[in-house]
Parts: structure tokens; C-alpha cells; sequence
């Protein structure tokens, strides 16, 4: 840090306000930005020296530092570090109404898919699953800096630590300026020159991670769940990017379901059908008691309320519809036989005569 008095730097008296110190700042770093004077190594050094000065005048605790003692204890900063460029860039393409610029430094991890299989079950009332998946994670070695031990970054000599490189291009419409990234340092403002022997300078490699995943109640099959900080960690300390988690509900042999509503089969017999009966039907947590009335036929339908599926974004739950399914016995022992015979005799019903293939084992072979 040069021994030039910052607030003489900054061209502002000690007792500045922060809001007149701030306009300085940006008075000066228009007029000295690189983008206003290509080429002039000058104007570049002097841009440098007062982001650094508004870069310790600006922090409140680095400010009262540098009036005690005349310097900036403990500040370890750099002319790249710290939120001063990025300040100026918001300075020169948020406030003047221009584009903002691609952000510096490590990016966030890509994204990542993952299918999950889910019972009934979880699907109607929630739960939380554990899972474990394959990914990019950070480095244990270095701590996702990419660094060898006892090494750090250094800042990119061709963008001055920015991670884009800009010019100013002469045309028909007068000057214009392209800002691409820095080809370099692969727009991270910094490179490697000492690279972790694990992770070869990512800062991350492959590996198993388990997670805990909350599953709402009243999911459907085919829902997908976005995690956002559970994907694959960023190159050289970036924050991870999404997960997103693929729904699939095991079928359950006992159910249909129909939005929050389940449907079941209820097979009863012949005689309970006809005489009526108490039968007990599944339910996804227990069983319930279904009274069937007497000459109940196939396709009746019980409707057993708030025993389905939860409301994913309401209270309240879906109802259950038990379909009454009357089996006709295909197999009939002589006993049996007669006391159904004796039963048509006195209702005055006509069946067949039972030679070795009687009205039953003739459906049972339809």
C-alpha cells in the first residue's frame, strides 16, 4: 500500500461523510476505469490505488483502524480481493443502465437427477427418506480451494483478477465494448499455480453422499423435487448446484389411486352378497368395517371418507371407494349341489341336472 494519505487518494477530507466518500469514489473510478483509458498503464495503477483506499475508508472498523494508527491493521487485503470491483462493475453497468457483467470467480455446480422410488405410503402422508448418490463433492484435501497445502491462488495477470477481459473496438457507430470471459483463468479471476494432488486444482472430486430428503404428503407418481444446494459442488469452492429428485410410487396391489382418492377391490361371496354381511377392507394405515346389504351386487360401491391420499397444498384427505366384487364358486361338492338345488326348488328357479359337468363347471370353463 502506497504511504500517499488515502483520503488525499480519494481526493476528500478526514471528517468525509460516507455518502460523499462514495461519490468521490465513483467520480474517480469513471475517470480512471481501464475501459476509459485503453492503455494507459497510468490511469490503471492510479484505478487500483483507489478502490484499494475506498476498499478501507468504506469499512466502517478499517476506517477507525487507519485514523488510530495510520495504517490498516489486519486488513490483508488486496487491490483485487474484497466487494471493490464488483462495486465498480454495478457502478458502470447497473447504475448507468447497462449490462451486467458475468459474475467473477468460482460458479456454482451444474445440475443433477436422481430418481427415487417411494411407497403408497409416503406418497399419501410424507416422510423423510434417506438416500445416498454419486457426485461431485468438495475436496476434503484442500477445502475445494484446488490448492496444494500452504499454497493460495494468485490473481490472473491478463484480466487484473476480474475474470472478463473488455475492449474498446472502433465502428461505424462509434465505439463499442465486448467484455468476454477471461480465457486465462476461465473467468475466475484467479489461477492455480500449485494444484491439490487429489483433486488435480477442482476442488472437488467423485464421491458418495447421504442426505436426508423431506417428502411432502399427497406427492404424485412422476413428481420431482428441486433441492437447491444438494447438486455437484462448483469448480474450486463454488456452491453446489440442484438436485433435483424424480418421484416414482411403487404400485400397491391393494389400491388405485385417482387424484387424492383411493379405489379397492372387495371380493365377497355369493351368500354374503345375498344375505348381507360385515366384511373388514385394507386402508393405507389399518382396516375399516364395511356393512354389505343384502342383495348387493357386483359394482357397488362403499365410499369410506378421509381414508386416501393427504391434500398436497390443503388440509384434509382424500375419501376411499371399495368396490364390492361378487365370486361365483366354479367348484361345488355334492352337498353343496343339493343344498343349492333344494334353494332353486323353493324359489322356482330352473338349473341343470348335474351330469359330471353341472351349471357351475360349465362357467368355471367360459
Amino acid at each position: 500500500m502506497p504511504t500517499t494519505d488515502l483520503y488525499e487518494i480519494l481526493e476528500v477530507d478526514r471528517n468525509v461523510s460516507p455518502e460523499d466518500l462514495k461519490k468521490s469514489y465513483r467520480r474517480l473510478a469513471r475517470q480512471l476505469h481501464p475501459d476509459a483509458n485503453p492503455g494507459d498503464t497510468a490511469s490503471e495503477a492510479r484505478f487500483k490505488e483507489v478502490s484499494q483506499a475506498y476498499e478501507i475508508l468504506s469499512d466502517p472498523e478499517r476506517r477507525a483502524n487507519y485514523d488510530r494508527f495510520g495504517q490498516d491493521v489486519g486488513a490483508g487485503g488486496n487491490p483485487f480481493g474484497g466487494g471493490s470491483v464488483q462495486d465498480i462493475f454495478d457502478m458502470f453497468f447497473g447504475g448507468m443502465g447497462g449490462r451486467s457483467p458475468q459474475r467473477r470467480g468460482p460458479q456454482p455446480g451444474p445440475d443433477a437427477e436422481v430418481g427415487v422410488e417411494i411407497t403408497l405410503e409416503e406418497a399419501a402422508f410424507g416422510a423423510n427418506r434417506e438416500i445416498t448418490v454419486t457426485l461431485p463433492q468438495r475436496c476434503s484435501t484442500c477445502d475445494g480451494t484446488g490448492c496444494a497445502e500452504g499454497t493460495s491462488p494468485v490473481a490472473c495477470v491478463e484480466c487484473a483478477g476480474l475474470g472478463e477481459v473488455r475492449r474498446v473496438r472502433n465502428s461505424i457507430l462509434g465505439q463499442m465494448m465486448t467484455t468476454t470471459p477471461c480465457t486465462r483463468c476461465n473467468g475466475m479471476g484467479s489461477r492455480i499455480e500449485s494444484p491439490c494432488p487429489t483433486c488435480r486444482g477442482e476442488g472437488r472430486v467423485n464421491g458418495s453422499a447421504t442426505m436426508t430428503i423431506q417428502i411432502p404428503a399427497g406427492v404424485e407418481d412422476g413428481s420431482t423435487m428441486r433441492l437447491g444446494d444438494r447438486g455437484p459442488a462448483g469448480l474450486r469452492g463454488g456452491p453446489n448446484g440442484r438436485l433435483f429428485v424424480h418421484l416414482r410410487v411403487a404400485v400397491d396391489e391393494r389400491f388405485e389411486r385417482n387424484g387424492d382418492d383411493l379405489h379397492h377391490e372387495a371380493h365377497i361371496a355369493f351368500t354374503q352378497a345375498a344375505m348381507g354381511a360385515q366384511i373388514m377392507v385394507p386402508t393405507l394405515r389399518d382396516t375399516h368395517t364395511i356393512e354389505v346389504e343384502p342383495g348387493s351386487a357386483t359394482g357397488t360401491v362403499h365410499r369410506v371418507k378421509h381414508e386416501g391420499v393427504e391434500h398436497l397444498h390443503g388440509r384434509g384427505r382424500g375419501d376411499l371407494y371399495v368396490h364390492l366384487v361378487v365370486d361365483v364358486p366354479s367348484e361345488l361338492d355334492d352337498v353343496e349341489r343339493d343344498l343349492l338345488r333344494q334353494l332353486a326348488q323353493h324359489r322356482g328357479e330352473e338349473v341343470a341336472e348335474h351330469h359330471g359337468a353341472g351349471l357351475f363347471r360349465k362357467r368355471a370353463k367360459r
